[in-house]
C-alpha cells in the first residue's frame, strides 16, 4: 500500500497565498544605516524632556508633595528607558540570522500541532508545514485536537490523510489546555529538535529550514524563537499589530538574542533540542503558580526552562511564520492580558536565576534586559492613572503627550518603513495612542490578578441542549479517541 503524499497543486493557493501575505518580508538586510535617525528621535524626546524637567512641570500643572515627586522619578525612569533603546539600537545593528545549512547537516524535526476549536484553518497550517523544503525523512508532525467543539478534528483527519507517514493526529476526548497538547506532542516526538507552531498559524517553505539553523550550528543553544508576522492583514488592529510585531520582533527579540538571552520563544514558532525538553517536560506540565495549574505562558516557561539549564535562546529572523491576530479590541485585550499575566509569573521565575552563573560567559547584557524589562511593567502600572486622566485635568500638557507619542512611533515606524517598504509603517502612530490610552490598563490589573490561568480566547458558546421527547432514548457514539497516557499533572489530579 502506498502512502499518499501532498503535491504541490494540493496545496498551491495556500502557498500562494502565504507567499502572497510574507511578500515583503526582508529581515536579513542590515539596518545599521537607521541608527543616525533613530538616535536622532531618541534626543528628540530626550531634549523634550529636559525642555520642561519635572520640577518645572510639576510647579506648572500645580503638582505637589508625592505627586511631584511621581514625575520626578518617571522622569528619570523614562530617561533610564532612552539610554537602554539606544544601546539595543547598535545590537540590532550587528545581528545576522544564522545561515541555513545543508540537507546533510539538518536535523530530524518534529513539528507539534496543536489546536482548539480551530476548525479548517489547523489544515492549512499541516498544509504548510508539508510543503516545507525540508528532507521528507527528517520530518514529523503531531497534531493534537485539544477537545475542541467544533469540527477541528475533521480537519486534523484530512490533513493525515496528506501523507500518513507523517503526520499524525490525536484527539483528546475534553479539553485540557495547550500545555498538556504540547505535553503530548512531545511526548511522541521521533525528532532531534522539537518545533511547537500555532494552529492559527502558517510557515513559509523555507521556515523550518532556517528556524533550526541555530541548533544546528552551536551546540550552547537550546531555543530558538522564529520571526511573527501578521497572516490576516485587513482591519485597521491588524495593521497596527503588523508593525508592531515587526518592531517586536525584529528589533526587541533581535537586540535580546545579540546577548543569547531571547525572553521568550512565541508559541507562534520556536524550535527547542527534544534532549532537553525531555529533561524537564513532566516539571514543565505540572507547574503550578499561587498552588493552582499554570495553565498559561507555556512558552515563555520552556524559555526560562532552557536558560536555566545554562543553554542560550536565539531568534531567527529569517524564519518567517505568519500567524492570525485579534481584529476586534475586546480580542486584543484578552491575547495581551494572558501575555501580561504570564509575564508576570515567568519574570518571578527568571529571578530565581537571572542573578546567579547559570551560563557560562558574560550576562551583563541578559541583566540589562531584565532590570529594563521589571521596568517597563512597572512603568506601564504605575503610569495608566497618570497618562489617562493628565489630558483631561491638565489641558497644558496635551502638546507634550502628543509630541511624546509621536517620537515614540518613529522607532517602530522607521523599522517598518526599513524592511518592509510599506507606507503601514504610519499605524505606529494610532498603536502609539492605543497602546497608552486604550490597552494601558491592562498591565496594573495583571498585577492584581497574575493568579487566573483563563485562557479568554478560542471559546465557542456553550451548546444548547437539543429538544428529546420524553420517551426517546439517545444514542451514544463513541469518538475515535487515539490511546494517550496521561501526563503526570494528570495523574496528580486523579
Amino acid at each position: 500500500m502506498t502512502t499518499p503524499q501532498i503535491s504541490a497543486s494540493q496545496n498551491s493557493s495556500s502557498i500562494s497565498d502565504t507567499r502572497r501575505h510574507a511578500g515583503t518580508v526582508n529581515s536579513t538586510r542590515p539596518v545599521a544605516w537607521l541608527i543616525p535617525v533613530l538616535t536622532l528621535a531618541v534626543f528628540a524626546q530626550i531634549l523634550l524632556m529636559f525642555r520642561c524637567p519635572p520640577d518645572e512641570l510639576a510647579a506648572r500643572l500645580s503638582l505637589e508633595g508625592a505627586a511631584a515627586a511621581f514625575m520626578n522619578w518617571s522622569f528619570w525612569c523614562l530617561l533610564a528607558t532612552l539610554a537602554v533603546m539606544i544601546w539595543k539600537m547598535v545590537l540590532v545593528a550587528r545581528y545576522r540570522p544564522v545561515p541555513a545549512p545543508a540537507d546533510s547537516d539538518l536535523p530530524s524535526v518534529t513539528v507539534i500541532v496543536p489546536a482548539y476549536n480551530e476548525g479548517a484553518q489547523v489544515l492549512k497550517t499541516i498544509e504548510s508545514i508539508l510543503a516545507s523544503n525540508y528532507p521528507a525523512d527528517r520530518l514529523q508532525i503531531v497534531s493534537i485536537d485539544d477537545g475542541s467543539r467544533d469540527d477541528t478534528w475533521k480537519w486534523i483527519q484530512k490533513g493525515c490523510d496528506l501523507d500518513r507517514a507523517r503526520v499524525i493526529g490525536v484527539r483528546f476526548p475534553r479539553n485540557k489546555g495547550k500545555r498538556e497538547g504540547l505535553y503530548e506532542g512531545f511526548r511522541r516526538a521521533k525528532g532531534e529538535v522539537v518545533v511547537t507552531i500555532d494552529s492559527d498559524s502558517e510557515v513559509l517553505p523555507d521556515t523550518l529550514r532556517n528556524l533550526v539553523a541555530p541548533l544546528a550550528a552551536d551546540p550552547t543553544v537550546g531555543g530558538v524563537g522564529g520571526n511573527v508576522r501578521v497572516l490576516n492583514e485587513k482591519g485597521f488592529i491588524p495593521r497596527m499589530l503588523d508593525v508592531w510585531y515587526t518592531f517586536s520582533f525584529e528589533f526587541m527579540r533581535a537586540s535580546e538574542s545579540q546577548v543569547g538571552t531571547v525572553s521568550c520563544t512565541p508559541g507562534a514558532l520556536a524550535a527547542y533540542r527534544r534532549s532537553l525538553v525531555d529533561e524537564f517536560r513532566d516539571e514543565w506540565v505540572s507547574q503550578t503558580f499561587m498552588g493552582r495549574p499554570a495553565a498559561i505562558g507555556e512558552d515563555r516557561a520552556l524559555t526560562n526552562e532552557i536558560l536555566r539549564r545554562g543553554y542560550k535562546v536565539l531568534y531567527q529572523s529569517s524564519a518567517v511564520v505568519l500567524t492570525e491576530v485579534p481584529t476586534r479590541y475586546v480580542q486584543l485585550c484578552k491575547m495581551l492580558l494572558r501575555w501580561a499575566r504570564s509575564d508576570v509569573r515567568e519574570t518571578l521565575v527568571m529571578a530565581k536565576f537571572v542573578f546567579t552563573p547559570f551560563r557560562q560567559g558574560s550576562l551583563l547584557g541578559t541583566r540589562i534586559n531584565f532590570f529594563w524589562s521589571i521596568l517597563q511593567m512597572c512603568l506601564g502600572a504605575l503610569l495608566f492613572v497618570p497618562a489617562v486622566l493628565s489630558p483631561i485635568l491638565y489641558p497644558s500638557a496635551v502638546p507634550v503627550i502628543a509630541a511624546g507619542l509621536a517620537l515614540g512611533a518613529i522607532l517602530p515606524g522607521s523599522l517598518y518603513v526599513a524592511l518592509r517598504r510599506s507606507a503601514k509603517a504610519f499605524f505606529a502612530i494610532p498603536y502609539m495612542v492605543l497602546a497608552v490610552f486604550g490597552i494601558s490598563w491592562i498591565t496594573p490589573y495583571s498585577f492584581l490578578t497574575p493568579h487566573k490561568s483563563s485562557w479568554l480566547t478560542r471559546t465557542l458558546p456553550a451548546p444548547r441542549p437539543a429538544f428529546v421527547p420524553h420517551e426517546a432514548v439517545p444514542t451514544m457514539v463513541p469518538a475515535k479517541v487515539v490511546p494517550l497516557h496521561g501526563s503526570p499533572a494528570q495523574a496528580k489530579a486523579a
